[in-house]
């Protein structure tokens, strides 16, 4: 009979094509339907934004290098042209099939009979199954029986749960279109710089082109579109699609401005792929970088290279700007977080505690004179940073001028143990040795800190004592606890916001000083490698920096003209102009009297000053008792009791030379009795000795330790 090519007529199929469909209608469904939207919500984009508590963009970066795709977009989002495209290329009959197009199957049948193999009659329905499962996709050499089973069974069952809407919302978003490009948010954006809604019928029918062979050449993409034109879609003409190929299809447009320079703050923020919305403001975050970099062009000839600053809303711990300039092969370096030499910033929380514990007031008296402590070193001999020294003043003068002698003192009085104690409650975790290892220089602020932990205690001084961790989300961390007596907070603020207490040190006008109510420090480490100025408003506080990344010394450049100027701008630029009342004093807490003092014997006026609930005082008198002073125990000593001695022949005698003072024993803050010799009961731990007048004059205060106890 010879060779003969069997032909087979469309009625030849008709059985076999009922047969398929009613074993296709009877199955039961063993496929798994995702919900869809579960499917859209989990959506993961390759890029991380990050914006502001407003919404504008802050920064941006793609975190997955496997394929470039930005959020989902739903299908009301889309240009109705790209739509009509993608059906007339892939699947005319969409709407009116139920996931498996009969006629496209048995027309496909044919063509493969008849050994075309170059279309499988996947509906859009089944190209969304395949997506969906893995195990459904083309492989290279085509799917198997099998297989196209399968997706047929999965098209059936996507078409029971989804909509039409849905089954093509998903297609658009989960198909490749160009290489690495998937979804059509990231083939509009990057192909023709737009958003899918804004796409015309020619850019739509180009990229339903791409859809059978993403990575084919401009010229084949554009063949391909121009006999869709022949085939019957309107609206789009050959000559154009040629152009639009090669114009579009070998660039790329950036999807969004990416920040050159990465810092890790950002880093930080955009570990997670999507839209992250921060604390952070832009308007803030701008005039804070604009801070700092006008202030390092003005003192970069003093050998200045770098500057960070802060900024916190007091109320919620919520970061608003986060910002530093560092050298270019220093600009990874986080200069917000990295230890530095704290200098005087630390003072404002030794005062606070002394206050709280009732060693001292506002009013009382403390001596700026040579004084030698001894250490397991040798002696330790502080000075003032102008290098001499200013004779008796009050609390207020000694902390708001900064003076360093009356600040040993008051350490030696709280002891370098509960300072350490209160250093780390307000989360100075870098304090990590011992406080012996720091001694009396953890006054001066010898211990390593970084600008954030500085502003964030501020903060805590601002908010009377209560302690809560500062956040990059919207609304703060939101768990707070006290760590401060709110009266000795308030008193301390109270300080820090007089501009006649700095008169001594800073004169009446500097960076300080502002038009509304603010408390402000500056702080400079040893050798002016360091130099920083952190304050608060009611609102607000502000944290600035600047030094050298190799830690090297600035030429003569203090915390007053280093770092107060980048305060004073950001300060001025967050506050004025607010309500008048915003820019008044805070109001005093419960538990602290304001009482009329006047002073003898030292120079300083008659004033009204703020006291704890019982110890205020009406008149201060001062002096000179510069023998007077406590000979035992002396300072550092470390007493053992023996268990097998009878407590009563176990007394500690403490004796001071008074020279006629009126002057009384105190005793880790309460009173044990006149200044005279006295025998004490040893107990177990550190103690602080107090020699004072009855006028609140401290003549001198030693630190001793009792070890061991009686069984």
């Amino acid at each position: 009979m010879g060779n003969r090519t069997l032909k087979l007529s469309p009625w030849h199929w008709r059985p076999v094509l009922a047969a398929l469909v009613l074993l296709l209608n009877m199955r039961p469904s063993l496929c798994l339907v995702p919900d869809f939207f579960e499917l859209r919500s989990s959506y993961p984009s390759s890029y991380a934004l990050l914006l502001d508590r407003q919404g504008v963009q802050l920064d941006a970066r793609r975190i997955d290098s496997r394929t470039d795709r930005l959020a989902w977009v739903p299908v009301d989002q889309v240009s109705p042209a790209l739509l009509d495209a993608l059906v007339f290329a892939e699947d005319r009959r969409f709407y009116h099939h139920h996931g498996v197009d009969w006629y496209a199957v048995l027309r496909a049948s044919l063509k493969f009979a008849h050994g075309d193999k170059s279309r499988g009659a996947s509906t859009i329905t089944m190209q969304v199954a395949s997506l969906l499962n893995p195990s459904l996709t083309w492989q290279r050499g085509g799917r198997s029986l099998n297989q196209k089973w399968r997706q047929m069974l999965a098209a059936k069952e996507l078409e029971k749960h989804w909509s039409k809407d849905q089954i093509l919302e998903a297609y658009i978003n989960l198909t490749e279109f160009r290489g690495d490009l998937e979804g059509i948010g990231a083939a509009s954006q990057i192909l023709f710089d737009k958003s899918p809604a804004t796409l015309t019928r020619e850019e739509g029918l180009l990229l339903a082109a791409l859809l059978p062979q993403p990575t084919a050449s401009p010229k084949h993409v554009a063949a391909r579109a121009c006999a869709l034109i022949t085939a019957g879609f309107t609206g789009a003409n050959c000559p154009a699609m040629q152009e639009l190929a090669a114009s579009v299809l070998d660039q790329r447009h950036t999807v969004y401005a990416e920040h050159p320079d990465l810092d890790p703050v950002a880093a930080q923020l955009l570990l997670q792929p999507g839209v992250q919305i921060s604390s952070l403001d832009s308007r803030i975050q701008a005039q804070a970088e604009a801070a700092l970099s006008d202030q390092l062009a003005l003192i970069r000839s003093a050998h200045v290279d770098s500057a960070a600053t802060l900024v916190l809303d007091n109320a919620t711990g919520e970061v608003l700007a986060y910002a530093f300039h560092n050298p270019r092969d220093n600009k990874l370096v986080d200069s917000v977080q990295a230890l530095r030499q704290a200098g005087s910033t630390l003072k404002p929380f030794l005062y606070e505690l002394a206050i709280e514990r009732r060693y001292l007031t506002a009013a009382s008296i403390l001596v700026d004179a040579p004084i030698s402590l001894p250490t397991p070193s040798g002696l330790y001999a502080p000075q003032d940073y102008e290098r001499d020294f200013k004779g008796p003043m009050t609390t207020r003068s000694a902390l708001g001028g900064s003076i360093n002698v009356p600040a040993i003192r008051v350490l030696t009085m709280v002891g370098e143990d509960a300072f350490w104690q209160r250093l780390f409650e307000l989360d100075f975790t870098s304090l990590t040795q011992a406080p012996e290892y720091y001694g009396y220089s953890l006054a001066l602020g010898s211990g390593d800190v970084s600008l954030w932990m500085l502003a964030n205690a501020y903060r805590t001084l601002a908010n009377g004592g209560m302690f809560s961790s500062p956040s990059f989300e919207l609304g703060g961390s939101g768990t707070t606890h006290r760590i401060m007596d709110t009266g000795a907070a308030f008193i301390v603020a109270d300080i820090l916001s007089d501009r006649e207490a700095r008169t001594l040190t800073f004169g009446w006008e500097s960076p300080l000083a502002t038009s509304f109510w603010s408390a402000v420090k500056t702080g400079t480490s040893k050798d002016m490698r360091d130099n920083w100025c952190i304050g608060f408003s009611r609102n607000y506080t502000v944290a600035a920096w600047v030094g050298n990344m190799d830690g090297s010394p600035m030429h003569d450049v203090s915390g007053i003209t280093g770092a107060a100027p980048i305060w004073l701008r950001i300060m001025r630029s967050l506050e004025e102009g607010k309500v008048r009342l915003q820019g008044t004093a805070p109001p005093p807490p419960p538990g602290v009297v304001v009482e009329d003092v006047r002073f003898q014997g030292i120079n300083e006026p008659s004033r009204k000053e703020w006291f704890l609930s019982g110890t205020e005082m009406k008149k201060v008198i001062y002096e000179p008792q510069s023998t007077a002073r406590i000979l035992y125990p002396v300072d550092g000593t470390l007493i053992a009791i023996d268990p097998d001695i009878p407590p009563a022949h176990q007394r500690l005698r403490f004796h001071a030379e008074t020279q006629g003072q009126d002057a009384s024993w105190w005793m880790d803050g309460s009173l044990l009795g006149k200044a005279r010799d006295l025998d004490w009961q040893p107990s177990s731990g550190n103690h602080h000795l107090i020699l004072r007048t009855r006028q609140g004059v401290v003549l001198d205060a030693v630190t001793f330790t009792v070890r061991g106890g009686y069984r």
